[in-house]
C-alpha cells in the first residue's frame, strides 16, 4: 500500500504526463504537486514507486511515466466522480445525434459520436436481435431474385436477397408473405420451421419451397445479427503515442480487424454492473499494454441488449472519456426505448 504522499505524488504524475506526454521529472512534481518537498525527496519517492513497479524511466536521465498498474490504480482510487464543466455540451452534442430511428440507425451513430467526441475511436456491440418475426415481405428483383424483408419483434428491419429455381410472380409473392405473417408471425424462426414442416401436404408445393427458403435466410440473418460497429479508427494514426511504433499500430488493426477480442471485451462488460475500464498490460482482455477502453452497457425497454465505448492510448483523459461514455449510454438507452414505444 502507497502512503499518502506517494499517492498524491503519483496522482501529480499521471494527471501532468496524460496532458502532456512527456516523462514527469522531480522538479515538475515538486512545483506541481504543492508538497514541500525537495527534489531530492521526490527523487527517492520515485525510485520507491519504480521498484513497486508503478512508474518507470523510458531513459537513464529522464523523468518517469506510469505503467499500466499505475493507471489502474488511478482510475479504482484517484478519480473524482464531479460533472465536467463540458457535460452539458457533450449531452447536447449526442442528443443532436441520437434522433428517433431504427436501431441500426441508432447505435451507428451512438458509435460515430463516441469517436468524435473523444477522438479515439468508439466500439458498440449491437443489440442482439430476437430469432423471431414480426412481418415477411416478399419483393420480386427478377424473374428468380427475391428481396426477402424481415421485421422483427424489436421493430429492426433485415434485408436478404433470395435466389429461387422457379419463377413467382408478384401475386404469389404476396399470397406466400401473407400467409406466413397470418400463421407464424411472433414464433422463433426454429418454431416456424417446424410447424412449416408439418403443414408440408396441406400446402402447394410451390409456395413451401418459397416458404422454407425464406425462414432458412431468416434464421442466417438472426444468427449473424450481433455485430461489433466501429467507429474512427484512423483517429489512432494522430496519436503519437501508438502512431510512432508500427509494430504496435499494426497489433490495433488487427485486433479491429479480427474483432474477436472486441466480442469478448463487449460480451464481459455487457453482463456487468455499470462502467468498466480495462488497461492494457493490466487486464487480459486488452491485448496491447499501450491501449485503453472504457465500456459500458445500455438498456432498451429496462433491459440490457449491447455495450458501448470508447478505446484508445492508456494516456487518456479517462474523467472525461468516462462523461462521454456514460452520456452516450443513457441517451442511447432512451432512444431505443423510445422507439420500442
Amino acid at each position: 500500500m502507497l502512503d499518502a504522499r506517494a499517492r498524491h505524488l503519483l496522482k501529480t504524475l499521471i494527471e501532468r504526463y496524460i496532458v502532456e506526454g512527456q516523462p514527469v521529472g522531480s522538479r515538475t512534481l515538486s512545483k506541481d504537486s504543492e508538497l514541500e518537498l525537495s527534489p531530492a525527496t521526490i527523487r527517492n519517492v520515485m525510485a520507491d514507486l519504480e521498484d513497486a513497479g508503478f512508474v518507470s524511466s523510458p531513459h537513464a536521465s529522464a523523468g518517469r511515466v506510469p505503467t499500466p498498474r499505475a493507471y489502474r490504480l488511478f482510475v479504482d482510487t484517484m478519480l473524482t466522480a464531479q460533472p465536467l464543466p463540458d457535460d452539458a455540451q457533450i449531452e447536447l452534442h449526442v442528443r443532436a445525434q441520437l434522433q428517433p430511428g431504427e436501431p441500426a440507425q441508432l447505435t451507428s451513430a451512438a458509435a460515430r459520436v463516441l469517436s468524435d467526441l473523444s477522438q479515439f475511436v468508439g466500439i458498440i456491440l449491437t443489440p442482439r436481435r430476437s430469432h423471431a418475426f414480426r412481418q415477411i415481405e416478399f419483393m420480386r428483383l427478377s424473374e428468380k431474385r427475391i428481396l426477402l424483408v424481415i421485421v422483427t419483434p424489436e421493430g429492426d428491419v433485415q434485408n436478404r436477397i433470395m435466389a429461387t429455381q422457379k419463377a413467382y410472380s408478384p401475386a404469389q409473392l404476396t399470397e406466400a408473405s401473407n400467409y406466413i405473417n397470418a400463421h407464424y408471425a411472433g414464433l422463433s424462426f426454429d418454431a416456424a420451421r417446424s410447424r412449416l414442416r408439418e403443414e408440408l401436404n396441406a400446402l402447394r408445393d410451390d409456395m413451401t419451397q418459397l416458404m422454407q427458403a425464406a425462414i432458412a435466410a431468416s434464421t442466417d440473418a438472426a444468427n449473424a445479427s450481433e455485430a461489433v460497429l466501429i467507429s474512427g479508427a484512423r483517429n489512432l494514426l494522430e496519436i503519437a503515442d501508438l502512431s510512432s511504433d508500427m509494430r504496435r499500430l499494426r497489433q490495433l488493426f488487427d485486433v479491429f480487424d479480427q474483432k474477436t477480442n472486441l466480442l469478448q471485451l463487449l460480451d464481459v462488460s455487457s453482463h456487468a454492473q455499470g462502467m468498466q475500464i480495462f488497461i492494457g498490460g493490466a487486464s487480459e482482455r486488452i491485448p496491447i499494454e499501450q491501449m485503453s477502453a472504457v465500456t459500458s452497457p445500455y438498456q432498451a425497454g429496462g433491459k440490457i441488449v449491447g455495450t458501448l465505448g470508447v478505446i484508445g492510448p492508456t494516456r487518456m483523459a479517462y474523467q472525461r472519456v468516462i462523461q462521454i461514455v456514460d452520456i452516450t449510454a443513457k441517451l442511447l438507452s432512451n432512444a431505443l426505448s423510445q422507439n420500442e414505444l
